[in-house]
């Protein structure tokens, strides 16, 4: 969307790019660092089967836990889901395919799908068959490795503290968690930000995501960004 406010949009306009089937990864570490406002507008237009990719399952009505808690995926690609009972009873069920992948590994998976790797090596477990289950094996310098696929998506979504007209972000302490890491690995990703700010007004050392990765920022829920110009 181009405009004088570069990068900056509206819920409304960034709600096209959610689909049924889709594959979405999300920011956020049991329900901190998720967007909540971009959360409720994929709830209200109805966005059914999703894959989901982030850390958790977040809680029942916390985070993208709300998505998951209401049937809204399909699959989903975690570390844990013990937060939320809901996706343990729906994984038991049947009606929620589950795939677990241990918590560095999963935040490897996503970074190399955001520098364009397809996959990492990985020594944990490759002498369990669960772990190793459909998995390629590899030998290199006489050690035995997993080949990890790298994760993508569809479309990321990232919640910040700050946001520029470029998109350039700043996270608000454990907010940060899997943000920067998401933010690089969806072929759209939009952000979710607190407060939006002129180009230049963020400090370039204290910027962790630049702006190249990032296609839309919304204001969060309640926050009208043209008063950042004011």
């Amino acid at each position: 969307m181009n405009n004088k406010f570069g990068k900056i949009t509206t819920l409304e306009h960034v709600l096209r790019f959610f689909q049924d089937g889709m594959t979405l990864m999300f920011g956020g570490f049991g329900g901190v660092g998720s967007p909540p406002t971009i959360i409720a507008g994929i709830l209200e237009k109805g966005v059914r089967n999703l894959t989901l990719i982030g850390n958790d399952t977040g809680f029942p009505d916390i985070g993208i836990g709300k998505l998951v808690s209401r049937g809204r995926a399909v699959k989903v690609i975690a570390s844990h889901i013990g937060s939320n009972p809901f996706a343990g009873k729906m994984m038991h069920e049947g009606s929620l395919e589950v795939e677990f992948s241990p918590q560095g590994i999963l935040a490897e998976r996503i970074r190399a799908g955001g520098v364009g790797l397809p996959g990492i090596l990985s020594d944990i477990g490759f002498d369990n068959e669960v772990v190793t289950k459909g998995k390629p094996m590899i030998s290199l310098n006489g050690k035995e490795y997993v080949v990890e696929t790298a994760l993508t998506a569809e479309v990321s979504i990232v919640f910040a503290k700050k946001a520029d007209e470029f998109g350039n972000l700043i996270y608000d302490k454990s907010a940060r968690n899997t943000n920067p890491l998401v933010a690089m690995a969806g072929k759209i990703t939009i952000v979710e930000a607190e407060e939006i700010v002129p180009l230049g007004s963020l400090d370039p050392e204290e910027i962790i995501t630049p702006g190249v990765f990032v296609d839309y920022v919304i204001p969060s829920k309640g926050v009208n960004w043209k008063w950042a110009w004011e």
